[in-house]
């Protein structure tokens, strides 16, 4: 199953621009109502690496990794059991957050606080899970016998009890895999990876700076949520021009990457994801697996045949393939390997399964 990033946040802050920008959509922006429909669409992750093995292959399709992205309400009053049912429903979070000034684009609490409206809608996700560990508790003090896993349960609600009453995510419970097994139906929301991406207004950019700057980051690093700056205006204007003047006009910029990339590569990073590269002049793919992956099971990715057949993986570093650009060269110097099943795939591996079946 592909995993599944939310976009969420107050309506008119950005979110469906930034949804539009990872995905390279046209979904309908508007200053006047935020958006009250759920989208969902595959960001595809850029990788320089894929670029560079485009050029040695010249391949005829050239495939990044990708990630689906979904852009959710936004949080209205009264709209709270609606956004947190479309929370659940992914497996991590970009919270966009106002900081640009535009008299033109009214704010709904009235005046522009990136910290405040930041609280304020994590705090529905921290009362949520509160709400579910405090009724779970109370059900499970009813029953007249609390058998052994019951009482694993028991237990480690109660210390989410605690995490969550000091309005710390649940990520930071440090469950033990036995207590996670125990509590994980009950579908919270503080245990998705989280990235905030504070949308300023141009002179904020050049400035390198927006009122309440501090107390976002302070907040984030509190939390563990990674805090990118990103004027999501101007990364719609850079997004309309052809890659030659988009080159020039960063530079002018002084702007290394656009900030879009900035998002998809680290919420990528957040969810724990890694790629292994795939070659041929067919094609060359860039894959997505979880950290930590095995070679057979990250062979099935390609192929479920390759993952039942799985004899070796031919394994090449990309900074062996990037110094040398030909596998040929590659293989005489030593420096193509096989890795059994158990080979715990790196980011970056150029691989080539052998199998049999």
């Amino acid at each position: 199953m592909a995993l599944t990033c939310g976009i969420i946040g107050l309506p008119l802050v950005g979110k469906t621009t930034l949804f539009n920008l990872l995905t390279q959509g046209e979904e309908e922006t508007s200053s006047y109502a935020g958006r009250t429909k759920t989208s969902v669409r595959v960001a595809k992750i850029p990788d320089k690496r894929l670029d560079l093995l485009a050029e040695i292959y010249l391949p005829r399709k050239a495939i990044p990794a990708m990630l689906e992205v979904t852009d959710l309400p936004g949080l209205n009053r009264g709209s709270g059991a609606a956004f947190l049912n479309a929370v659940r429903e992914v497996d991590a979070l970009i919270h966009v957050v106002r900081a640009f000034r535009n008299d033109n684009i009214p704010h709904i609490d009235g005046d522009i606080n990136p910290l405040r409206d930041l609280e304020n809608v994590n705090a529905e996700l921290f009362l949520a899970d509160l709400q579910m560990v405090e009724t779970r508790l109370e059900r499970i003090a009813a029953s007249k016998k609390i058998k052994g896993e019951t009482l694993v349960e028991q237990d480690a609600l109660k210390r989410c009890q605690e995490v969550l009453n000091e309005e710390k995510p649940l990520l930071e419970a440090g469950l033990s895999d036995d207590e996670w097994q125990a509590v994980r139906s009950l579908g919270f929301l503080t245990t998705k990876p989280m990235i905030l991406v504070i949308n300023m207004d141009e002179d904020q950019l050049r400035d390198g700076h927006y009122e309440g700057e501090e107390g976002v980051r302070l907040y984030g690093e509190g939390k563990g949520f990674p805090v990118l700056p990103i004027c999501l205006e101007l990364e719609a204007e850079i997004a309309q021009l052809d890659p030659g003047e988009r080159e020039l006009f960063l530079t002018e910029m002084g702007i290394s990457e656009p900030g879009v990339e900035r998002v998809a590569k680290t919420i990528y990073k957040h969810l724990g994801l890694i790629s292994f590269l795939t070659v041929g002049r067919d094609e060359v793919k860039a894959w997505t697996i979880k950290k930590g992956t095995a070679a057979r099971v990250a062979a099935g990715k390609v192929h479920t045949d390759i993952e039942r057949g799985f004899i070796r993986a031919e394994v090449v570093k990309y900074e062996d393939m990037e110094k040398y650009r030909d596998m040929t060269k590659i293989k005489e110097k030593g420096l193509a390997r096989l890795e059994g099943k158990d080979y715990i795939v790196q980011d970056g591996d150029i691989i080539e399964f052998r199998f049999n079946i």
